[in-house]
């Protein structure tokens, strides 16, 4: 059986540079203590390995759809976005997500949340928002490949990744499940090992109506 490695995730992605900022759609989880506490638990025997950024509880997130660089995004074309975006996101509900378990991906430790497809229905609504203004050819990213998942470690080495593995399997909380009432459009920027953000605006999900 193959051995699962780890591998650097801080590489410098097509486009990134230090100091660059992007424009990126996120959910966010400032307000969740049940899940702060679920991750504490996680990240807490993983503190003492080496080979890991672990993420603080500001700062979790569920990277959901890019736009594109400041540098290149036009503070009209950026109102026009959040505006689409807004339009199409009323016909959304809020998101009711559960995290229970975390998984070794080759870059990070990480929740796959569940149920993925209200998620990737309002991705898809954020990306048709995208278009309207940008143009197809203007969207990042595709739709078949994608996972909604929010990471609590970055791995910043190489390396096997059974003891990160083996540090996982010996906790065993509940489950938790969290309520999303709203997607953030962010300045994003990933320098000094660390995904932070200003918020430029907050696009509401409605609450579900009653049949």
């Amino acid at each position: 059986m193959t051995e699962s490695r780890m591998r650097d995730h801080w590489w410098w992605r097509p486009g990134w540079r230090a100091d660059r900022r992007k424009y990126t759609f996120h959910a966010t989880f400032q307000d969740q203590p049940a899940l702060h506490r679920l991750v504490a638990a996680y990240q807490a025997p993983l503190s003492a390995l080496d080979g890991l950024d672990l993420v603080p509880y500001r700062w979790l997130h569920l990277t959901t759809q890019d736009i594109g660089f400041t540098d290149e995004v036009g503070d009209a074309e950026l109102t026009a976005i959040t505006h689409a975006a807004a339009l199409r996101l009323a016909a959304h509900s809020r998101l009711r997500l559960t995290f229970t378990r975390p998984v070794t991906d080759p870059e990070s430790l990480q929740f796959q949340v569940r149920p993925a497809e209200p998620m990737r229905a309002v991705r898809h609504a954020l990306r048709e928002a995208i278009a309207e203004v940008r143009g197809c050819e203007g969207v990042t990213g595709t739709e078949e490949e994608w996972v909604p998942h929010m990471s609590i470690a970055y791995s910043n080495s190489d390396g096997p990744a059974e003891p990160y593995e083996a540090a996982l399997r010996g906790v065993d909380p509940d489950p938790v499940t969290v309520t999303v009432r709203a997607m953030q459009l962010i300045v994003l920027e990933r320098d000094e090992h660390l995904y932070r953000w200003a918020t430029k605006a907050t696009i509401p999900l409605p609450v579900a109506r009653a049949d």
